[in-house]
């Protein structure tokens, strides 16, 4: 029986691998069969038809029927689905609870106990990455905005500031309830301004007028845009990540001369 390689593909999202959906597609085809007319009508080596059609016997897409010789009966597909859906269902719930278990156990506590030493004998050069795309910048500045102890030093521009409110304010409140302090520093205009008092609940928001994009957290880590995003395509936009607290507290104590005289949102609003 010859079985379309696409129509293949769509079988195996039942969970099979090829030799699998081979035989299973072989047995629904004849409604009951024996191994050895499986093997030769799906071109299954006969060496390893008897082990596919146990593994498919567990997984509850067919039955053994007693005898001699041995033969195979196709369960209807419909009610395969039912099964498949609940053995994931199942197997997800499992998962999920043996997560939670290990979340409040030592084990890991030793595993964030080894990725904090193992990161502090880390050369600095193997924790610095280039990140393209607009998507992928947010989506790493988000995690970085996530794991924030500290504190949250933003510095970005008038458009810059409008999509990160959108994207990033569910996080920047719950980096405020864990009480990590948010500074922003970006240029406040009519089309800012609501955006500054939305975000002034999670914030400090002062005025700048410095060409820059960076977002440092905890004196530890910074990304920092190389182009204006004004001239660049969201996809081709691109940044810098450094993970050294060397120079990003740098980065962060010459931020603070400026964010010193920098005005207030509330003083312009």
């Amino acid at each position: 029986m010859i079985v379309q390689k696409e129509f293949l593909k769509k079988v195996k999202e039942f969970g099979l691998n090829t030799y699998e959906a081979k035989i299973w597609t072989a047995l629904l085809s004849r409604g009951v069969s024996t191994a050895g007319e499986l093997s030769d009508i799906a071109n299954v080596p006969r060496s390893r038809s008897y082990d596919v059609l146990e593994s498919l016997e567990k997984k509850g897409f067919i039955i053994m029927k007693i005898g001699k010789p041995i033969k195979y009966i196709a369960v209807p597909p419909s009610e395969v689905m039912d099964r498949v859906k609940k053995r994931i269902k199942e197997d997800s719930e499992e998962q999920i609870t043996n997560l939670e278990k290990i979340k409040d156990s030592e084990v890991l506590k030793e595993l964030n106990l080894l990725h904090t030493q193992g990161v502090e004998m880390i050369d600095p050069t193997d924790i610095t990455a280039s990140i393209k795309g607009r998507d992928n910048l947010y989506s790493h500045l988000d995690l970085m905005i996530k794991t924030a102890e500290e504190t949250i030093t933003i510095v970005t521009t008038e458009n810059g500031l409008i999509r990160k409110a959108d994207v990033f304010k569910r996080s920047f409140k719950k980096a405020k309830e864990r009480g990590v302090t948010i500074r922003i520093a970006a240029p406040i205009t009519q089309n800012t301004k609501e955006i500054m008092k939305e975000l002034s609940e999670f914030a400090e928001i002062r005025n700048t007028k410095m060409k820059a994009r960076f977002v440092v957290v905890d004196g530890k880590e910074i990304t920092f845009m190389l182009l204006n995003d004004d001239a660049v395509h969201p996809s081709y936009d691109i940044g810098v990540w450094i993970n050294t607290p060397f120079f990003a507290s740098t980065v962060e104590e010459l931020f603070e001369l400026a964010w010193n005289v920098m005005k207030k949102a509330e003083q312009l609003i």
